[in-house]
């Protein structure tokens, strides 16, 4: 346990500081692993104590003191913000969310807390794309590779090339059993995404088959040859994720960035946009496609096939990755 002092006492037993205490009793919350969530929950957290310090703020120091006034009074600066276009609608939900689970491993209970972020702030998000992906060009996906084997970065490239030749997520291509894959690529024609994956589906009663092509028979024998010895992934067998992912892929991204690759997940997002042409013979509509208009029954099928592939279990989903029905 983090606990510093009594269950009743300054920050509900975890510290002194607001700052300190939040990262505490998340830590509690979620026991071992889960350190991208908690990470993510901290870093939001901090943003909200950040606010309680400012001039708007109202000078707490000690998570007793919050209530939920205190909360609708920080949604309303949040919406002040994304009204300013500081930040963006999705970044103020998530930070109120935040601050609602770590509100509650501080408290024990859920007493205090915002039902609804988005009712509370006034605006609902969008998952519907609005800017074409980046990374649909295959040579500019070549030339970020050849760019970060350059700089001792192979693995990080390996990653680069299955999550755009297969869609996989940043942690399933870490993660992914590269022997197994290449036995299916293999001998069945297709692959089984299941290391790594979201929420826990993964095993047969959440296959993921996705058909083999050129570009994944590549992208699959680069990272086996980039995989450290002893290793049936991308991980060193001394290698945590957390440790790879921090001290390896973050400081890629400066990489990815400087030739026009915002992350990781335009590479699923322009894979998906490749699929749905593919299979409906139409662009993508944030491509300009208007197969929606020509054939719904065709859209449909596609949008389906394509959240199966990326491991999503809902259709709407698809929306932020190849754009709306136009």
């Amino acid at each position: 346990m983090a606990l510093v002092g009594k269950r009743d006492g300054r920050n509900f037993g975890y510290g002194r500081q607001l700052s300190y205490a939040g990262p505490q009793a998340l830590k509690d919350l979620f026991g071992c692993g889960h350190y991208g969530t908690v990470k993510a929950h901290s870093d939001r957290w901090q943003a909200f104590v950040r606010w309680c310090r400012s001039e708007d703020g109202p000078g707490f120091n000690d998570a007793r003191q919050i209530d939920r006034q205190t909360l609708l009074d920080y949604a309303g600066y949040l919406r002040q913000q994304v009204e300013q276009s500081a930040i963006a609608i999705a970044t103020a939900q998530n930070r109120l969310s935040s601050v609602n689970r770590t509100l509650a491993a501080l408290r024990g209970d859920q007493y205090v807390k915002v039902v609804s972020p988005s009712k509370a702030l006034g605006m609902r998000r969008t998952s519907i794309r609005c800017l074409a992906p980046q990374g649909q060009d295959r040579e500019q996906v070549k030339r970020i590779v050849d760019v970060l084997c350059e700089h001792q970065q192979s693995r990080v490239a390996a990653i680069a090339q299955l999550a755009r030749a297969a869609g996989m997520r940043l942690r399933e291509a870490i993660l992914a059993d590269l022997p197994r894959l290449q036995r299916e690529a293999e001998q069945l024609g297709k692959i089984n995404i299941q290391d790594g994956t979201k929420g826990g589906r993964s095993g047969a009663s959440a296959a993921r088959w996705i058909t083999v092509d050129d570009h994944i028979h590549d992208a699959l024998r680069f990272a086996d040859q980039v995989s450290p010895d002893g290793s049936h992934n991308l991980l060193a067998p001394d290698e945590s994720y957390l440790d790879f992912q921090q001290g390896i892929v973050r400081p890629a991204r400066d990489i990815l960035h400087k030739h026009d690759l915002k992350g990781f997940h335009e590479l699923r997002a322009a894979y998906a946009c490749e699929r749905y042409k593919q299979i409906t013979h139409h662009l993508a509509p944030i491509n300009g496609g208007h197969c929606y208009q020509l054939d719904r029954r065709l859209d449909q099928e596609a949008r389906v096939q394509i959240s199966y592939e990326l491991g999503r279990n809902r259709i709407v989903v698809v929306a932020a990755y190849i754009g709306g029905r136009a």
